[in-house]
């Protein structure tokens, strides 16, 4: 039989584990929903909008029409809406883009 305290310090790590997720992603200009493996950012247009997610800086260099230029992990890249591209081991696409917004989902393929 396992103790009452044995059971509730083998249950700490797995209470705190979506707080160090949270801790993890953050930046200025954008709101995160981060995962295990991918983030969703949502960046705000007219300010200098970045997120640090899955341990690399993401950036949203601008929007050209339906098209949105990032540069994730130092890499600068161009990604249409509905679209994907590859950034230094990320699979980038641009979700939505609206006047206020432009909504992106950052998945680690390795």
């Amino acid at each position: 039989m396992i103790s009452p305290v044995r059971r509730k310090l083998a249950l700490l790590p797995l209470v705190l584990l979506p707080l160090g997720t949270v801790a993890a992603c953050g930046g200025e200009g954008s709101k995160t929903d981060c995962g295990a493996r991918s983030c969703t950012i949502t960046f705000d247009r007219g300010v200098d909008a970045n997120a640090s997610i899955l341990g690399v800086k993401a950036e949203l260099i601008g929007v050209d029409g339906r098209s949105v230029t990032l540069k994730v992990a130092g890499q600068r890249i161009t990604v249409p809406v509905g679209e994907n591209e590859q950034a230094d081991g990320f699979d980038v696409s641009v979700q939505s883009v609206t006047k206020d917004q432009v909504v992106v989902k950052i998945a680690n393929n390795g």
